[in-house]
Parts: C-alpha cells; sequence; structure tokens
C-alpha cells in the first residue's frame, strides 16, 4: 500500500457534489492498494498514520503524531498512486488493484485508525471526488507498507 500524507490545517473532500468528509487540525491520506496488499498491509498503514510524527513540539521539532496533537485523518483511496509513467505519456495503472480488491482495504484502514481512538474522515469509493486542503507546513510524505 502507499499513501501520500499532507499535515494540514484543515481538509475536506466532496463526492459528486456532497462534502462527505471534513477535518480540522491533522492528516491527509491518499491511499492506493495494490494486488499484493492484505489485511496486513492496511493495519500497518494505519498504524503508521496515527503515530506518524510530524507535529512541532514545543520546540518547533516535528516529535508529536495525530494522536499526541488531537488531529484527525482524512482517508481518500487514490488508484493513481499505482500509475507507471516511465513509457510514454499516458499513465499505466496495472499495478493498482482492482476496486473489489481495493475497497475493503482502505475502509479497514479508517477502521484501524479510528480504532486507535482517532477521528477520521472519508470519501466515496468509486466516485468524482473533489479534495480541498491547506497544506500545513508543507509538509508531504509518501508512506510505502
Amino acid at each position: 500500500m502507499r499513501a501520500l500524507v499532507q499535515r494540514v490545517s484543515r481538509a475536506e473532500v466532496r463526492c459528486d457534489g456532497e462534502r462527505t468528509g471534513a477535518i480540522g487540525l491533522g492528516l491527509v491520506a491518499l491511499v492506493g492498494v495494490t494486488h499484493d496488499d492484505d489485511d496486513a498491509a492496511a493495519d500497518k498503514l494505519a498504524d503508521k498514520l496515527v503515530h506518524l510524527r510530524v507535529f512541532g513540539d514545543e520546540d518547533g521539532r516535528m516529535n508529536r503524531s495525530v494522536l499526541d496533537v488531537g488531529g484527525a485523518i482524512l482517508v481518500v483511496s487514490q488508484f493513481t498512486l499505482y500509475g507507471d509513467t516511465r513509457k510514454g505519456r499516458r499513465p499505466s495503472y496495472v499495478d493498482a488493484a482492482p476496486p473489489e480488491q481495493a475497497e475493503p482495504l482502505v475502509d479497514r484502514v479508517a477502521a484501524a485508525i479510528a480504532g486507535h481512538g482517532v477521528e477520521v474522515a472519508t470519501g466515496r469509493f468509486r466516485t468524482h471526488m473533489e479534495v480541498e486542503l491547506t497544506n500545513n507546513g508543507p509538509v508531504t510524505l509518501l508512506l510505502e507498507t
């Protein structure tokens, strides 16, 4: 699994024009699934997300996690994270898992985050989504399990 993670002051996702999720301080995690991902990978990604130390401490050093600051996580499925652009100009998505495999794993990531006591919001799978966020820092990281 891959997640492109941004530390945010606020974020929201709209699906087909309807707001389905919004958070204040926290992380936006765009989550991609590949063919060999499983429940263990989803659980590992959720654990990394809730414990990722990217929030400032009293000295301004990135030593605090979303758990430490009482933040939230917005999880948005993102199959294009497995787009391969090495050849030509049109990405190939053969490394992205099919929706039937990916959807339950993205849902599992969100549920595992909530299981850690962190507020979680989500988009809606297989819809056109618009994500609006204020990147705080900016801080952007690519996580892989």
